[in-house]
């Protein structure tokens, strides 16, 4: 039997690559003749730019930058044939705060970073969007590239209360003749019900009246970035404009197209192909909810395997979906580490028992058995 085991990093506790190994090391104890073949993936967001070194090689640079919080923090940038690859969550992820400061976080990193991919020869810049610990609608990103205000762009959305005007010419120059390409792993809008404040701020750290006053600053943004009237606003209501807590919408401004993460990730790594040479398809996630749809990582390779007509399963550290709502998405069936062993125990040896239930499925889905 031919396996290709695909999955996303696993919350912050392994790698894409690392959660692959384990995966594979599991499935094997059971049935040691099929042949496996890793292909880690991303959607965008953390890993997402060691997931297409992998793939495609090319020189990494290791640039200083500001963190979300204004340590300093290094950040990779991946060079490969004219086009750099940027990961905004080395910037400005959740995994580099200690607290959770919404209101002062900012992408100011991003943008250094892609400044330096820009001076390091790239006339194409992919940025990853995801994972982010900002909500600043990518304020800080555009005046690291040289925008300007009338009040600071680089300290969290709170410093956006009062903002009149913001001049993007400069940033617009500095990326003059260079192309700006947005991988975005939601496609939610910038404002409103179903915006990145309201989606995502929670898990950032905004409260629900936060919320609500955050949302009301980066509407304010919006106006002096773009104008007052329904079709100068139109980057905001785009989709992918509150991808990372709003960066693409500072992306779009500059002239950055959004593609899906995942789709861009597959076909670096030529998923579909890979998929149709194998006779079942394996990802995994963290936890598997109802944000595991479009967009991410599970639903990207769940629909690879579908075109190529092969089963889909997940392994993940939590299921949250029922088998209705799985089979909706693409997959067969999901199994999940909590399930056995607990949050607290998962939690702390996530290979090893990620591996213990890869041995348990293979039983299921591989035809061997040991006699």
């Amino acid at each position: 039997m031919r396996v290709l085991v695909a999955p996303d990093s696993f919350g912050g506790t392994l790698t894409a690559p690392e959660a692959a190994r384990a995966i594979i090391e599991g499935w094997r104890r059971h049935a040691p003749d099929d042949v496996l073949t890793a292909a880690a993936m991303a959607d965008g967001g953390p890993g997402f730019v060691d997931v297409v070194h992998a793939a495609a090689g090319g020189r990494l640079d290791v640039v200083p930058v500001r963190g979300p919080l204004g340590t300093q923090v290094p950040m990779t940038v991946l060079h490969v044939e004219g086009t750099a690859y940027v990961e905004s969550a080395q910037a400005c992820g959740l995994h580099l705060v200690d607290r959770r400061d919404p209101l002062n976080a900012s992408t100011y990193g991003v943008g250094q970073a892609i400044g330096a991919a820009v001076d390091g020869g790239a006339t194409r810049v992919v940025v990853g969007l995801g994972g982010s610990a900002t909500n600043d609608g990518g304020a800080g990103m555009l005046a690291a590239l040289g925008a300007t205000s009338d009040v600071p762009l680089d300290a969290g959305p709170a410093r956006l209360a009062d903002v009149t005007s913001v001049d993007l010419s400069p940033a617009a120059a500095r990326l003059d003749g260079v192309e700006l390409v947005i991988a975005a792993d939601v496609d939610v809008s910038l404002l409103g019900m179903f915006g990145a404040t309201k989606t995502f701020g929670p898990q950032k750290g905004l409260t629900d009246e936060q919320i609500i006053e955050v949302d009301g600053w980066l509407d304010r943004f919006v106006v002096a970035a773009c104008g007052p009237s329904p079709a100068e606003r139109r980057p905001a209501d785009a989709r992918g404009a509150g991808a990372a807590g709003g960066l693409g919408f500072a992306l779009m401004l500059l002239g950055g197209s959004v593609v899906s993460g995942i789709e861009l990730v597959a076909g670096v790594v030529g998923l579909t192909a890979s998929a149709a040479a194998h006779d079942l398809v394996v990802t995994g996630e963290g936890t598997y909810d109802f944000s595991s749809r479009a967009g991410k990582v599970v639903h990207g390779v769940a629909a690879v395997a579908a075109s190529a007509a092969r089963p889909c399963i997940v392994l993940a550290g939590q299921v949250l979906v029922g088998s209705r709502e799985m089979r909706a998405m693409g997959v067969e069936s999901a199994y999940g580490v909590t399930e056995r062993v607990g949050v607290e125990a998962s939690m702390g040896d996530p290979a090893r028992h990620l591996a213990d239930l890869a041995e348990r499925v293979a039983r299921t889905w591989s035809p061997r058995t040991l006699g």
